[in-house]
């Protein structure tokens, strides 16, 4: 793919395939291509923290969903933003997954060159009605079938089907290639 895909979330940064502490108990919130930037070396560095959250969001009630629901309007991308944020229930929990969502679509913008509601937003077409229906992801000789499941399953719309991010650490740990010298064998 050519890309370093930095993954920040609920306490973990993994760059280039090292996996660094970040944050506890706080997630990004407002996960987007403009916020990654490069530094001197290539590597991914997270700007933009004023979205900052809670890593694990108890709603009990419909006061405090419409509360973090006013929050996501103001504080993320609307063509970035997790589904379960545009509709916050009453009675639910929102917990690291909304960013896995997020990091799905900057993946999807790594792999096809604009977020995948980017044009939807764009047209002026509602972006919560369409991050209700299952992302159809374009078929490319240049992605793996294997990489394109992991943005199928990051950007899966119920987030309780999501993959949490000791999951996702380990898919993308699977797509790295060996380290120089090492071999590996295919069964």
């Amino acid at each position: 793919m050519g890309h370093a895909l930095c993954v920040c979330s609920r306490g973990t940064v993994t760059i280039d395939n090292k996996r660094y502490l970040f944050i506890q108990k706080l997630g990004e919130g407002d996960l987007k291509p403009t916020n990654i930037l490069l530094g001197d070396e290539g590597q991914p560095v997270l700007m933009d923290l004023g979205s900052m959250n809670q890593a694990c969001i108890h709603v009990e009630g419909s006061r405090q969903a419409l509360a973090l629901q006013d929050w996501a309007a103001q504080r993320c991308t609307i063509s970035y933003r997790a589904p379960e944020l545009f509709s916050v229930q009453s009675h639910c929990v929102i917990d690291e997954r909304t960013d896995v969502w997020s990091l799905g679509c900057v993946l999807y913008a790594m792999m096809f060159g604009e977020g995948p509601y980017d044009m939807v937003f764009q047209k002026g077409d509602s972006v919560a009605l369409a991050v209700q229906n299952q992302l159809s992801i374009p078929q490319s000789p240049r992605h793996s079938s294997a990489m394109r499941q992991l943005l199928a399953s990051m950007m899966t719309v119920d987030p309780q089907q999501r993959p949490h991010i000791p999951l996702l650490l380990s898919q993308l740990e699977a797509l790295q290639p060996p380290a120089p010298g090492q071999h590996t064998t295919q069964i």
